[in-house]
Parts: C-alpha cells; sequence; structure tokens
C-alpha cells in the first residue's frame, strides 16, 4: 500500500466533492430543459374549432361574452341535460335518438358527453369568424364551420359529442338509433338520419363544403 500525505487526500477530497456539485447542477439544468416542451401555435385538424366554455368564452362581435343562452356548453354536459339551451333546444326527434343510445352506451361503460349542439346565428357567425382567422382564408374556414344560415347546428339539427369513447361508440352503434357520422373530417358531428335505422348511414362528406346543403 503506498502512504498518501495528508494534504495530498484533503486535496482530493475536495476535488471530488467540487465534481459532484458540478455533475449535480448540469442534471439539474437537463432536467429543467427537458420538462420544458415546445408549445405549437398550429391548430389540428384532427381536432373541431374551439366552442365556447367557461373557461374559454367566445366574444360577440359587439364585446360581450357569449354564455349558455348562445348555445355555449360548459364542462361533462350530457345528452339528457335540458337545462343546458345546447341540448334542451336540439330537434326533439335528435335528442330522443340521443338518449336511446346514451342509455345503452351507459351499459358498455360509455357516456355521451355534448360538446356542441343547438347554436345561435351569432355563435355560428363569430365560430365561423374564428376559423376563418384559425386556417387563414374562408375557403379553408369553410371545411370545419358553416354560415349561420346553413349550419344544422343554428336549426337544432346536429350535435358535437365528446369524448373518444363516446365517438367510437357511436361510429359502431349510431346507425341502429338513426345517429350518423355526416362528415368524414369531423367524427364528432352527428345528425339523425332515420332511414339509417333499416338501411345503414347515408355516405359520408369528405367535409362540409362537399354538402349540398352548405351552397346556399
Amino acid at each position: 500500500m503506498t502512504w498518501t500525505p495528508p494534504s495530498a487526500r484533503t486535496t482530493t477530497r475536495r476535488i471530488r466533492r467540487l465534481l459532484v456539485v458540478d455533475l449535480i447542477a448540469v442534471i439539474a439544468v437537463i432536467t429543467t430543459l427537458g420538462c420544458q416542451a415546445p408549445k405549437s401555435s398550429s391548430t389540428s385538424p384532427s381536432s373541431p374549432p374551439s366552442a365556447a366554455s367557461s373557461s374559454n368564452p367566445l366574444h360577440s362581435e359587439h364585446g360581450g361574452a357569449l354564455s349558455e343562452a348562445d348555445g355555449a356548453v360548459p364542462d361533462d354536459v350530457t345528452v339528457f341535460d335540458d337545462a343546458i339551451p345546447a341540448v334542451g333546444n336540439l330537434d326533439p326527434g335528435l335528442r330522443k335518438a340521443l338518449r336511446q343510445a346514451a342509455t345503452d352506451a351507459a351499459d358498455d361503460g360509455v357516456e355521451l358527453h355534448v360538446n356542441s349542439g343547438w347554436r345561435s346565428p351569432e355563435y355560428q357567425n363569430q365560430l365561423l369568424r374564428e376559423a376563418v382567422s384559425t386556417y387563414g382564408s374562408a375557403d379553408e374556414a369553410a371545411r370545419w364551420v358553416a354560415t349561420a344560415v346553413t349550419s344544422p347546428h343554428v336549426s337544432g339539427d346536429a350535435v358535437d359529442i365528446g369524448r373518444s369513447a363516446a365517438m367510437a361508440w357511436l361510429s359502431e352503434h349510431g346507425a341502429e338509433y338513426g345517429l350518423c357520422q355526416v362528415y368524414r373530417n369531423e367524427p364528432w358531428h352527428y345528425e339523425l338520419r332515420t332511414i339509417a335505422i333499416d338501411r345503414g348511414c347515408p355516405r359520408m362528406y369528405a367535409d362540409p363544403t362537399q354538402d349540398p346543403r352548405m351552397q346556399q
């Protein structure tokens, strides 16, 4: 065994402590940077344009916030929540079909939430303006949001279903209740097609721009 002077051993321990401190500092910096994921500013085509909610209200052209009375939907609304105008103002036939489907879906552990239903014309026009801003042109926005004149939401004939399990369940079983996905790019958007109960849902349009109803 080689003898090491005390002064040398002290110097060695100091160097080791410094190396440990530096290593801890480096790890802390790496961890901090790793937790700061970059934020994307783009809107995913697989998601619907934003709708008014208690946490992210839309604002009317007159400066006031759009409310539940305009069709804004709070969190966790289901097809049974008549007190919410977005549900209560839906076409009675559509609402009945949704509730029949929801009752059976519950047996499979699935709950049908409503992300959007009936909307006021002001709400629809505001959504369209926001879509033009988001997508960069009126033509692109039209693939996702209709005008107040043509939108089946304004007439109470359409509902946007959430969440993913509910969309998957309706995709498989919706025709049994006359509930059909209308647009291929909107798996959340359902309308009532009673003929589907016997014949299955009609062929979907690629997006709303292919729907003759939107050509007014």
